[in-house]
């Protein structure tokens, strides 16, 4: 990846966590997934991203496209993908969840984000392949 490739990455994803921030402090943690969801999406396209929202992530298995169900959370800007997680505390196998996602669809940044935290700083991990 180019310098200014990660470059761009890094200022988009700076933006998405101050979207973030922004739902959290207006909302709390404590409720469904879903609802960060629209309004991470309702936010990041007020910014200007192009967000997709549930997009399907197929599975490449002996050279077939295979629909397997996966499905991203929010794609932002067709390079950064957006997991996002209501929960107790982030498991192993929500990191391993978004670094597969990753290896499917062949983007090199993910961002992890569990809005059930009371300080969403420690809700939100990079995750890069």
């Amino acid at each position: 990846m180019k310098t200014t490739d990660l470059q761009k990455l890094n200022e988009i994803s700076y933006k998405i966590i101050g979207a973030a921030y922004k739902v959290h402090s207006e909302l709390g943690p404590g409720l469904l997934e879903s609802t960060y969801e629209v309004c991470l999406e309702y936010e990041l396209l007020n910014l200007g991203f192009k967000v997709e929202r549930q997009k399907a992530l197929p599975l490449v298995y002996d050279k077939i496209k295979l629909d397997a169900g996966y499905r991203i959370d929010l794609l932002v800007e067709d390079n950064i993908i957006l997991e996002l997680k209501s929960v107790e505390e982030i498991a192993p196998i929500h990191k391993a969840q978004i670094m597969t996602y990753l290896k499917l669809s062949g983007l090199k940044l993910g961002l992890l984000m569990n809005f059930n935290v009371l300080d969403m700083k420690k809700g939100i991990k990079r995750i890069i392949m």
